[in-house]
């Protein structure tokens, strides 16, 4: 499989991981999450900007998506994983 136009597993888990940071800097709120999370989104914004931007006629099959094409792929999925992630309740300790 060629993502970020290489078929090396380490190129595409840190240019993911790259992706994710950017995203996650881009998009307000806070995630939460660690560094395997955020190499995992940045994988999933450039597959998605694959597969949108294949449906579009912007990509032929094979062709891997742009570096802003995975950042904002990265941001929609960080959009999504934000609506479906459950809010840990908080404690409300009373302070003496």
């Amino acid at each position: 499989m060629e993502l970020f136009g290489s078929s090396n597993w380490v190129v595409i888990i840190l240019i993911g991981f790259v992706v994710g940071l950017l995203a996650r800097f881009l998009k307000p709120g806070d995630d939460g999450m660690g560094i395997i999370m955020t190499t995992l989104v940045g994988i999933a914004g450039a597959l998605l900007a694959g597969w949108a931007g294949q449906k579009m006629g912007w990509y032929s099959p094979g062709q891997p998506a742009g570096f802003v094409g995975a950042l904002l792929g990265a941001i929609v999925v960080l959009i999504v994983v934000a609506l479906f992630r459950r809010k840990r309740p908080t404690r409300d300790v009373a302070r003496r």
